[in-house]
């Protein structure tokens, strides 16, 4: 199939087959895709958490507002965001690009005086706004990796952070959550969108041509 074909499939199940898993494989293939998104200046400022222990997701339940399809879905992926910039993480950042590519260390400096300068004259809540938004392409490329494979996903907001980050430990990573990835199959007794035409506005409306 196409990837046209493949985004016309999939839509955000509401409802899970909680006997069904995703194979380590295949999930492998969609943090893949997550971890290969493009970012801004490459310095990839977020990390995907896999949460598949459903002890786990139970306590995450009470803070989420479709509680059934985090209880039922097969992995829940959090995509979590730097909580700010600093030197110290850009810097790694850059010596990893020039070790993998065999070029000394210092090699981009004059391109990361740069952006450093320039974080240092925002606040942490304008850095978390930027690595925020980042992580949105690598879900939108985890959700069509999933479609390929005809594993179902559902992107989600509704969710308590506060709880999510409590009990994933992620402040002390020096991460917060942004938004949540249910994985699985769709439960088709059960999930009401199964049997839906997919709706989106027509193409005429959405494109605007100047």
């Amino acid at each position: 199939m196409s990837l046209i074909e493949d985004l016309n499939w999939r839509h955000a199940v509401k409802a899970y087959d909680s006997t069904k898993k995703v194979s380590q494989e295949d999930l492998n293939k969609i943090l893949e895709a997550a971890r290969l998104a493009p970012t801004s200046s490459g310095l990839q400022p977020f990390r995907v958490i896999v949460v598949e222990n459903q002890e786990l997701k139970e306590k995450m339940v009470k803070g989420a507002l479709n509680p059934e399809v985090m209880r039922d879905c097969s992995q829940v992926l959090v995509f979590a965001a730097w909580d700010s910039y600093s030197a110290e993480k850009i810097d790694k950042v850059y010596d990893h690009h020039t070790d993998v590519r065999d070029l000394p260390r210092g090699r981009f400096s004059s391109y990361t005086d740069k952006i450093k300068e320039l974080y240092d004259n925002q606040t942490p809540e304008q850095h978390f706004a930027h690595t925020a938004r980042q992580t949105y392409i690598a879900l939108g490329l985890a959700m069509a990796q999933a479609a390929e494979l005809k594993i179902d996903s559902t992107p989600a907001e509704g969710f308590s952070n506060d709880v999510v980050d409590e009990i994933l430990g992620l402040r002390e990573l020096g991460l917060k959550s942004v938004s949540l990835l249910y994985l699985g199959y769709r439960d088709l007794e059960n999930d009401y969108l199964s049997h839906m035409k997919k709706v989106r506005i027509p193409m005429e409306e959405f494109i605007i041509r100047r």
